[in-house]
């Protein structure tokens, strides 16, 4: 671990890093309250941010290289590059081939259905680390202690309304997650 830690140092601009530190923490916490593999949790917080400073010619680059053909869509959104840009890296780049981690880190900004427990665990580490100051934080971390899908409901509901109120686009997989967390709560 302290090997990504460095490599992330060198990466990533100095907020980004602590960013990352702090979502690594507030990931591996998660992990131990719900049952999740705290290590892969920290990995995971660490990494997910890995190609967020990188241009975006990087980032394309990053993805060819993985053989990901972006929708329009995705190509008319450059903020969730990145995550699946980091995807990429990480498979190509440091080799790893935990499938979890790999997902977490793919769908760390848009979320998407079926999700594993690490998902979302990464999803709202995210969300709740402690550099976070937006409007709402407290009610997300008051939300996190007592449920995940609680929190992923409260999140996509902010991310999901924040990009209409912007008329920006939303990813298709954030209205399926959302879709399948309300069902879910539905039936229970």
């Amino acid at each position: 671990m302290d090997d990504y830690v460095s490599l992330i140092k060198k990466l990533l601009l100095p907020d980004r890093f602590e960013h990352s530190l702090a979502v690594a923490n507030a990931a591996q916490k998660l992990a131990i309250q719900y049952g999740a593999d705290e290590d892969k949790a920290y990995i995971c917080g660490i990494l997910h941010d890995v190609m967020k400073n990188s241009g975006r010619a990087t980032q394309l680059e990053m993805l060819e290289k993985g053989g990901v053909a972006l929708k329009d869509y995705e190509l008319a959104n450059p903020k969730v590059w990145h995550a699946m840009a980091g995807c990429e890296y990480l498979r190509i780049e440091l080799g790893i081939t935990d499938e979890d981690i790999l997902n977490a880190v793919r769908y760390h900004t848009t979320g998407r259905a079926g999700m594993s427990l690490l998902e979302k665990v990464l999803y709202i580490a995210d969300f709740i680390s402690a550099d976070r100051t937006y409007n709402g934080v407290k009610q997300m971390r008051r939300l996190a202690s007592e449920s995940l899908e609680s929190a992923m409901l409260f999140a996509l509901r902010y991310t999901i309304s924040t990009l209409i109120k912007e008329k920006r686009l939303v990813h298709p997989d954030s209205v399926l997650c959302y879709n399948e967390l309300i069902m879910n709560t539905e039936e229970k």
